[in-house]
């Protein structure tokens, strides 16, 4: 939810004085950038080059963002150049803390956010150059298979119903409850599946996420940006979104052999995180609901047109 509330030109120029204090960087002009989900997005721009700022003022995901940065620096201290390099404060740190936020400032990439069936083999062959650099150590978080995020989403459907009633809550309750039989159907799916992989720690590798969606073009190279929630997880975390389809699972394989990387996706982490995201999808849009009256999210959410429901089916087959 990047940049939601809206700054006047007093905040704007006390964010421009202080990475002129923090980083030596004089902007002449900083405008909001429509670019990740969490916190607000900047892009600064100055005399000779431009710069991505990221505030982050949420406290449940300031540690996860801070804690990014080094995986991050560890990457392009080995030859990573594709994932946007951090700019470092006058006293060599990769963040600061600017009112009650983590700011970190990052090189700008002038590029369009792209993601087709075409965007995949370049984004799998880079992909491909990061899981061979992963090492333990970092204070990022591993993957527990677990139902979290289904008794998540359970919990925050009896706090809506437990809401003052309104058009707006009403329409969300008869929508969850219209789904109340696949909803609790896919929480025992997700149960079953995240019992089939807990024990097996095998194959963790640092892996992006979400990197189809943040596979950005540029003139004359591609870059994968957004490493806030970079996790010790396997690689089926990297290829859920496309793992529904054939090809894109051959492709991934493929790639991983031409990268002498000895994996291959295994059906049931796949099904695992297909309804792993199901129902993280699901919690956060809830959120936005409860907190900020967002529904479209919701009304959107079951469509046969929305990305979600071919890999949800995808899961319930396997």
């Amino acid at each position: 939810m990047y940049n939601t509330i809206h700054r006047d030109s007093d905040y704007t120029n006390s964010l421009k004085d202080f990475i002129c204090k923090e980083y030596s960087i004089d902007a002449i002009a900083i405008a909001p950038a429509k670019r990740g989900y969490y916190g607000e997005t900047w892009k600064l721009e100055t005399n000779k080059r431009n710069y991505f700022v990221k505030i982050d003022y949420f406290p449940r995901h300031q540690n996860v963002f801070r804690n990014s940065l080094p995986v991050m620096q560890y990457l392009c201290d080995n030859g990573i150049d594709f994932i946007g390099a951090i700019v470092k404060t006058i006293r060599g740190e990769l963040f600061s803390c600017f009112n009650a936020a983590i700011l970190a400032v990052f090189d700008w990439i002038d590029g369009v956010n792209i993601e087709t069936d075409d965007t995949k083999t370049p984004e799998y062959q880079m992909l491909c150059k990061i899981y061979p650099l992963t090492k333990l150590g970092f204070d990022i978080p591993t993957i527990a298979f677990s139902d979290d995020t289904a008794t998540r989403f359970f919990d925050k459907w009896e706090s809506l119903k437990k809401l003052t009633a309104s058009d707006a809550n009403d329409k969300v309750k008869a929508i969850l409850e219209y789904r109340s039989d696949e909803l609790l159907h896919r929480r025992a799916r997700l149960k079953h599946f995240a019992s089939l992989c807990q024990g097996d720690t095998d194959d963790f590798y640092i892996t992006h996420g979400d990197a189809g969606g943040n596979f950005f073009v540029a003139k004359d190279k591609n870059y994968i940006v957004d490493w806030d929630e970079v996790m010790y997880a396997p690689l089926e975390r990297d290829a859920w979104v496309m793992g529904c389809r054939e090809w894109a699972r051959k492709l991934f394989n493929d790639t991983l052999r031409e990268h002498n990387i000895g994996y291959e996706l295994r059906p049931e982490r796949l099904a695992f995180y297909c309804y792993h995201m199901y129902f993280l999808y699901l919690s956060e849009f809830l959120d936005d609901f409860m907190l900020h009256g967002i529904l479209s999210n919701i009304e959107e959410y079951f469509d046969e047109g929305y990305f979600m429901y071919e890999r949800i089916n995808f899961a319930d087959m396997i």
